[in-house]
């Protein structure tokens, strides 16, 4: 049996994620390795609209898995209330290294703003990787009262963020 394609994302959809990325500060991210299992690490990261933006390590496995096979799943939780409420969004997508130095300076620009007291951790230099993860599948999950509603999107392309092509 197979399951239908999903649906397009809608424009409620589209906020209601992007409320969750703007409040949030930390991801999973799952890149496969050479063997094929999934590599799952946390990261922090910046979102433009739904554009998620991370830092590696070029000598690390996840970017050597994420040059190797762009494909990739994060997933984003909110801290659950009093009775294990919580929303949270998988996503789906391709990942791939940012080139174009006038987008790393925004970017640099953004985290300065969104995060004053940790401008330390912005990207510079040749040790790390600016990575952008553009989603292609988006699955939003609620827990109210011990029980979970998903609702899962398809993206043609992101539906928000520069539009700049991040490859050179």
């Amino acid at each position: 049996m197979t399951n239908p394609a999903p649906a397009p994302i809608h424009e409620r959809a589209v906020e209601a994620v992007v409320g969750l990325l703007d409040r949030e500060r930390l991801m999973s991210v799952a890149l496969n390795r050479p063997d094929g299992w999934p590599q799952v690490t946390t990261v922090g990261y910046l979102n433009d609209g739904l554009n998620l933006y991370f830092i590696v390590a070029r000598s690390s496995q996840k970017f050597a898995n994420a040059e190797r096979d762009s494909r990739a799943s994060v997933s984003i939780c909110s801290e659950s209330g009093p009775h294990g409420d919580a929303v949270g969004v998988s996503m789906s997508g391709r990942v791939a290294e940012v080139l174009d130095p006038s987008t790393i300076e925004r970017l640099n620009r953004q985290v300065v703003a969104r995060y004053p007291d940790v401008h330390v951790y912005c990207p510079g230099g040749d040790a790390v990787a600016v990575m952008h993860f553009a989603p292609e599948i988006v699955s939003c999950v609620g827990v109210m009262d011990g029980r979970s509603e998903a609702q899962t999107f398809a993206i043609g392309r992101p539906t928000s963020g520069s539009g700049d092509s991040d490859r050179s």
